[in-house]
């Protein structure tokens, strides 16, 4: 199931509480957009989370829908609330209260992508920013809704598991004491948006199957995190930022030759998660 928004696969039956969810994946970048901006194809990806929704393809097979982004990162980020507008890009949009993602040019309409490298000359129509907003932002939240709410419905309970790739270097800062560097970044905004016991099953799915993993720092989660994760009310979320020199070059954009070894790791953590919210089945009389 797709459409510009998003693609969505479904698994035959849904066993598990699980929802997978890819935003920062999509890879649509028409020729209306790339003649908008003044970047080259290659610079204009820099923010995207190549490859993620890819790493992540076997969910279904395990009983969990997965929800993919269609529309890239620096054309719509879906992991921003739809009135973060930047005053800076778009017309009339008046100044609010500081922000510092809107500041720093990543609004849910991005004015940069990473190392603050601008993708437009000049501003754009708040008539174009809100039709991005309408057709893209908006169908993927109505479907991640969507999907948390007949989890809820269906097993008592949601967990979203938030599906996101960070840069090697974001991670050496926080590497140069450390024994091990962290490969893996887990976010539950301090406990906000997961309980702990859901948060350490996550956990221990991905420290099983090898990957050095820390908490919170320095990807505590965003919008999706804060706006999706109740715990009180059993929907919890957590956001897992994956080091791209895994599985990536980062300079060319290129699955690394051995992805496959790495995408069956992450296939493994995959199988421990959604045994977290697994249906349990009657037992056979004998």
């Amino acid at each position: 199931m797709s459409n510009a928004a998003y693609s969505l696969d479904l698994p035959q039956k849904r066993t598990t509480s699980v929802v997978f969810a890819s935003p920062h994946s999509g890879r649509d970048y028409s020729d209306v957009f790339l003649n908008q901006t003044v970047l080259d194809k290659k610079t204009i990806r820099s923010s995207e989370d190549a490859f993620v929704d890819k790493l992540f393809v076997a969910a279904p097979r395990f009983g969990a829908p997965l929800l993919r982004a269609g529309a890239p990162r620096a054309f719509v980020d879906l992991n921003r609330s739809a009135d973060e507008l930047d005053p800076a890009l778009i017309e009339g949009v008046g100044k609010v209260s500081h922000n510092p993602r809107v500041a720093s040019g990543l609004g849910v309409i991005p004015r940069v992508v990473a190392n603050g490298r601008a993708i437009y000359r000049g501003k754009m129509s708040w008539q174009r920013a809100q039709d991005r907003i309408t057709h893209i932002w908006h169908p993927y939240h109505a479907r991640l809704q969507q999907l948390l709410t007949e989890n809820h419905n269906q097993f008592g309970e949601a967990i979203l598991i938030d599906c996101h790739s960070m840069p090697h270097e974001a991670i050496e800062s926080i590497a140069k004491s450390a024994v091990k560097k962290p490969q893996i970044v887990l976010g539950d905004r301090f406990g906000a948006a997961a309980n702990s016991d859901v948060m350490d099953r996550v956990e221990q799915a991905f420290t099983k199957v090898g990957l050095n993993v820390v908490r919170n720092t320095p990807f505590a989660g965003a919008y999706i995190a804060q706006t999706y994760g109740r715990p009180s009310r059993r929907q919890h979320v957590i956001q897992i930022e994956i080091d791209r020199a895994l599985y990536m070059d980062e300079k060319t954009i290129l699955p690394r030759r051995d992805f496959e070894t790495f995408r069956k790791l992450i296939t493994g953590a995959i199988a421990d998660i959604t045994q977290i919210g697994q249906v349990k089945l009657p037992m056979a009389a004998e």
